[in-house]
């Protein structure tokens, strides 16, 4: 468990060291947001997984520092707060995923002499690389600075949707240099990481553009560049491997890099615009032509910062100044992805390596074992028109690709992670009436996703065991009960269509969890293909990705995984009191088999809340009648596993979703069943906070509370009338109005506590 680690914001903290853009002023809910947290871990362990670097809400580029030659698993996003120097500035990151990806496109401005030649994997001093200090390093959206100390370059970094915007003050009396680096990658020992082709190709003495192939964990990505500088170029080197080429304009290879000398003998600033595409070079032309006219980097970051407090403003909070800085930075992290991939003429890389073309916005970035839980319901509260074009992205996958995203970057399809849960996602879109949504096409796509079978979802030995049998398909118990949700997920809008024969199919699948349930041992545990219970079984043993019958946790954690209908979970335990006791030894037992997962952390007993499985799970003491023991571990989540520090997440970020859970949480409430229509009532921690429908509506939470400690629930109102269920109705909240809370020191035992005030399974 974290201590709450109190920390002065950055920006604040270096305005008085650091001259330029840093000094101005922040406003909007903008200011309270500090890009450093969740960027590394302050005691060992997991903290975010979070990058600092500028970049613009959903967008294709993230311009952040990697302090890492050869970023790898334990720095996915390129950056950690405790390294002490920094190998350059690339282009495009993950945001808080357990593997690193990307990192396109590495530019670092140099002075001196510089080797052409990039350093040894992660070793201080080699290559282009330079010390750095959190002193004189600051962030804000939208915008980054550094110092680098070694070659007494000022840095900073600011962006658009398509294209990233650099700002480097050289000092008097130096030998000016930008390095840019096509090789810089993944670890190569990572997912056979390794470039195809590249190229870097002077069009003048202002201009250079060019691409990279690379293949790793999303296969054969193109990425596609034009960069413009403001001075001349006076004298460059193209490098391949060991050669250097003096004087070609162009060079090709796997190992492509490049020096660009300008004359800064009188200290200058040189301003660096890049363009990126997954598409061509002309396309990166005229996506930096559109969204970069002019040499003013300050206007552009100015434009960047209201970008971010446009969508920021979608929820205003009164609370205390660490909880807005948790609750902005939380919803901040949810608004980094998924990631636009089309250009500004609206093509796109499509799965199948050919050209698309969108009307829209086609976005990528899908981590969808993580984000259907809270982030895209999320979205479909506060980004409809979004939404609606996450639901078209993924049904052009299904276009070309032949079933829905698992897990999708840059375009491609990576298989990480298990069960479909593109089709909790599209589901709730239709059922929440998102607009632009085609409804038959996105039931063909969601019906033939689940009957065409594909790695880790061998649709065939479903539905010829009516479970995953252990020893035809690993992971079977996590994969049993995640599909089993996602087929009631079918079964839902069939039933809305009126396609009797496909709900009656899909309903019975989504009950096959029942037949993995050990009614000796009261756990749900993996089966042979003959249906004999595999021995031994611990409950206490983890999974990782395979080899085990559990995903990235225990069987414990599992067991709670019946979110489409816990009433008969509550059954299958033995009923309410069987229910709150195995609840109750959940959160206390603090016994362990063997080593953890590393994607387990943030523990409370048995509850890790580093990780997507127990996410829920804090909210099902509403189901057996004792919801003000909800109240106690929602506000134990919220108030013990995030902070204001670098490592003020207890697990992976996972692309907006632990984010997502705190920003439903400090609300009140949260999606236990993400396509249900219905939120689960929590312990609210904010004094108020009022969400912007949209159209003038406003929904409004309020709390009167006396100070902190204040956790439980004592009464409700809704729209001024009482309100003792323990769950709203999504349709309740766009309609507008005002939630208030009575909230006290000591548990109010009979609020809630009626049969009839439980959460249903659905509200459609």
């Amino acid at each position: 468990m974290k201590p709450i680690v109190k920390i002065i914001s950055l920006g604040t903290l270096l305005s008085a060291v650091v001259p330029g853009y840093s000094q101005r002023p922040v406003t909007g809910p903008a200011a309270f947001v500090n890009p450093f947290i969740g960027t590394g871990a302050v005691n060992g362990g997991l903290s975010g997984n979070n990058y600092p670097g500028a970049t613009v809400p959903f967008g294709m580029v993230q311009l952040s520092p990697d302090t890492r030659e050869a970023p790898d698993w334990g720095t996915a996003s390129g950056y950690d707060y405790n390294d002490k120097t920094i190998a350059g500035f690339s282009h495009t990151h993950l945001s808080g995923t357990g593997v690193a990806e990307l990192f396109d496109l590495l530019v670092m401005p140099t002075t001196g002499a510089v080797t052409t030649v990039a350093g040894e994997p992660d070793k201080p001093g080699s290559g282009y690389r330079s010390a750095f200090s959190h002193q004189q390093e600051t962030a804000r959206p939208g915008y980054y600075q550094v110092k680098l100390l070694d070659y007494d370059i000022n840095a900073e970094l600011t962006a658009t949707t398509h294209a990233g915007f650099h700002r480097y003050t050289y000092p008097r009396n130096s030998k000016g240099h930008v390095v840019i680096d096509l090789n810089h990658s993944l670890n190569k020992g990572s997912w056979s990481t390794r470039i195809i082709q590249s190229q870097i190709r002077v069009v003048n003495n202002h201009t250079i553009e060019g691409f990279r192939i690379i293949t790793g964990w999303a296969k054969m990505r193109k990425v596609y560049f034009h960069i413009q500088f403001n001075k001349p170029v006076v004298r460059y080197q193209l490098v391949n491997d060991n050669t250097v080429y003096t004087g070609n304009k162009v060079v090709n290879g796997s190992n492509v890099r490049a020096v660009f000398d300008f004359d800064t003998q009188q200290g200058f600033t040189l301003l660096v615009k890049a363009g990126i595409s997954p598409v061509s070079v002309e396309n990166a032309r005229q996506n930096l032509a559109q969204e970069i006219t002019a040499w003013n980097f300050d206007k552009t970051a100015d434009d960047a910062a209201a970008l971010w407090n446009k969508e920021l403003q979608k929820i205003n909070i009164d609370g205390s100044e660490q909880q807005k800085q948790i609750f902005y930075t939380a919803l901040y992290h949810t608004f980094l992805q998924p990631n636009t991939l089309s250009d500004v003429n609206g093509a796109y890389m499509a799965s199948d390596y050919t050209q698309g073309k969108t009307k829209g916005t086609h976005y990528s970035t899908f981590s969808l074992w993580d984000t259907y839980r809270a982030a895209h319901p999320l979205y479909t509260l506060l980004q409809q028109t979004r939404t609606a074009d996450f639901v078209n992205s993924m049904l052009n996958q299904y276009r070309s690709y032949g079933y829905l995203p698992v897990w999708q970057l840059w375009g491609q399809e990576n298989y990480c992670m298990i069960g479909n849960h593109s089709i909790p996602v599209l589901v709730d879109a239709v059922m929440k009436g998102i607009p632009g949504v085609e409804v038959e096409k996105v039931y063909e796509a969601i019906k033939n996703s689940s009957l065409i079978s594909h790695p880790n979802s061998p649709f065939q030995v479903w539905e010829q065991y009516g479970y995953m049998p252990e020893n035809i398909q690993s992971q079977s118990v996590s994969i049993t009960l995640e599909m089993a949700y996602d087929d009631w997920c079918v079964a839902q809008l069939a039933k809305k269509l009126g396609k009797t024969e496909d709900y009656n199919r899909f309903q019975r699948r989504s009950q096959y969890y029942e037949h993995l349930f050990n009614s000796a041992t009261r756990f749900f545990q993996p089966k042979d293909e003959k249906g004999n219970w595999i021995t031994p079984f611990d409950p206490y043993k983890y999974g990782s990705n395979g080899g085990n019958p559990f995903t990235e946790g225990n069987a414990w954690q599992y067991y709670w995984y019946v979110p489409h209908n816990m009433p008969h979970l509550v059954q299958l335990t033995g009923g309410d009191n069987a229910f709150v006791t195995k609840l109750d030894s959940f959160f206390t037992h603090s016994h362990t088999t063997g080593e953890k997962n590393d994607n387990a952390s943030g523990f409370i007993g048995q509850y890790a809340h580093g990780n997507e499985p127990s996410h829920h799970v804090t909210y099902l003491y509403n189901y057996a009648g004792q919801p003000w023991k909800t109240q106690y571990y929602a506000a134990k989540v919220m108030n013990e596993l995030y902070n204001t520090s670098s490592s003020g997440y207890a697990g992976n970020e996972d692309c907006g979703e632990m984010s997502a859970w705190y920003v439903f949480s400090a609300l009140g409430f949260y999606p236990v069943n993400p396509a249900s229509g219905i939120y689960v009532i929590g312990s609210p921690q904010l004094k108020r906070a009022a969400i912007q429908l949209g159209a003038g509506k406003t929904f409004e939470v309020r709390t009167r509370k006396q100070s902190d400690k204040d956790i439980y629930i004592q009464s409700a109102t809704l729209n001024g009338k009482p309100y003792t269920r323990t769950w709203i109705k999504h349709s309740d909240v766009l309609a507008g109005g005002v939630l208030e809370f009575v909230m006290g020191e000591q548990p109010n035992t009979n609020w809630g506590t009626g049969v009839a005030d439980r959460p249903i399974n659905s509200s459609f």
